[in-house]
C-alpha cells in the first residue's frame, strides 16, 4: 500500500493534471531468468516537466525500470506508453534519453564534439543542424571549451556533463538519470543541481544522493519489494523515518529536527 501524501502535494498533483501526460505504465512487471518479480504491477503516471526522484536500496529495480522505459528490456506483463504511444522493445525513441551511472559507458568517440554529435547524426539530421545541436548542447552544459578534448582525458565531472550534452543534443522530452552525482565533486554537483532545477524536460532521477533529490525533484517514488511503496512530496516521504528505515534507507540529514527542514538549501558547493 502506498503511503499517503501531504495536502501540498495533492495540490501540486492537481496542477500537474492539467499538463500533458509524458509517461504511463500500467501493471508493469518484469523478471530476469534468475530473479523473479524484480518489478510487480507498477502503475504510474508522470506529466510533462515533472522532476521525479526514484529512491530505493541497491537492487530494488530502479535501473531495470529505466531499461523498460527505453525499450531495452521487454516487460513480463503490463504496458508502457510515452506521450500516448506504446513503447516497442528495441525501437529507437529519440525523445527519451538515458544517462548511465558511469559516463565511461556512454562516451566512446575520439573527441567530445564527436560524442555529442553522435546522436543527432544518427537521427538523420543535416550536417549544418548537427553543428547547431552540438553547439547548443555544449553551451547549455558548460562544456564548449572541451569540444576538441579526448573524452577519456576528462575528469569524472566533465565526463558527466559531456554525457548529458550528448543527450540534450537529441532534444529529448524525457531524461532518465541513473545516479547522476556518483562521479561528481561538490562544485560539479552544485552546477548539476542548478542545471536540473531549470530543466524543462520530464525528469526521472534514480539516486542514493537524497539531498540531491530534495533539491531537484518535486516528487519522489520509493521502490521496494518490486513495487512503489510511497509516492509523494520528497520532504514528506523522505522525512518519514519509519518509512525510510523499513525500506533500507536513511532519513536525509537536512530533514533531521536539529538541522531544520530547509537547511539543505544553504549547502555550499562553489
Amino acid at each position: 500500500m502506498i503511503d499517503s501524501v501531504s495536502t501540498r502535494f495533492d495540490s501540486l498533483k492537481m496542477a500537474q493534471g492539467k499538463r500533458p501526460v509524458a509517461i504511463v505504465t500500467q501493471s508493469l512487471s518484469f523478471s530476469y531468468p534468475d530473479q523473479s518479480d524484480v518489478l510487480c504491477n507498477i502503475s504510474l503516471t508522470l506529466h510533462e516537466s515533472e522532476r521525479v526522484g526514484l529512491i530505493g536500496h541497491n537492487g530494488c529495480g530502479k535501473t531495470t525500470l529505466f531499461m523498460l522505459l527505453c525499450g531495452v528490456l521487454t516487460p513480463s506483463a503490463g504496458t508502457i506508453s510515452l506521450f500516448g504511444e506504446p513503447v516497442q522493445p528495441g525501437q529507437f525513441r529519440p525523445e527519451v534519453g538515458l544517462l548511465f551511472q558511469d559516463p565511461d559507458d556512454q562516451l566512446f568517440s575520439v573527441s567530445v564534439w564527436d560524442d555529442i554529435a553522435f546522436g543527432p547524426q544518427n537521427m538523420g539530421l543535416s550536417a549544418e543542424e548537427v553543428v547547431v545541436r552540438v553547439a547548443q548542447a555544449a553551451e547549455m552544459t558548460g562544456v564548449t571549451h572541451l569540444l576538441q578534448r579526448m573524452p577519456h582525458h576528462l575528469s569524472g565531472g566533465e565526463k558527466q556533463m559531456v554525457a548529458i550534452a550528448g543527450l540534450l543534443a537529441m532534444t529529448p522530452k524525457i531524461l532518465l538519470y541513473d545516479e547522476p552525482t556518483a562521479s561528481l565533486d561538490l562544485r560539479t554537483r552544485r552546477r548539476l543541481i542548478r542545471f536540473l532545477q531549470h530543466s524543462t524536460e520530464t525528469l526521472l532521477i534514480a539516486s542514493h544522493d537524497l539531498e540531491f533529490v530534495l533539491e531537484v525533484c518535486d516528487r519522489v517514488l520509493l521502490i521496494d519489494n518490486g513495487g512503489i511503496m510511497a509516492d509523494g512530496d520528497p520532504r514528506q516521504v523522505m522525512g518519514n523515518q519509519d518509512l525510510m528505515e523499513r525500506h533500507g534507507l536513511e532519513k536525509p540529514h537536512s530533514l533531521m529536527p536539529h538541522l531544520g527542514i530547509d537547511s539543505h538549501s544553504h549547502e555550499s558547493g562553489g
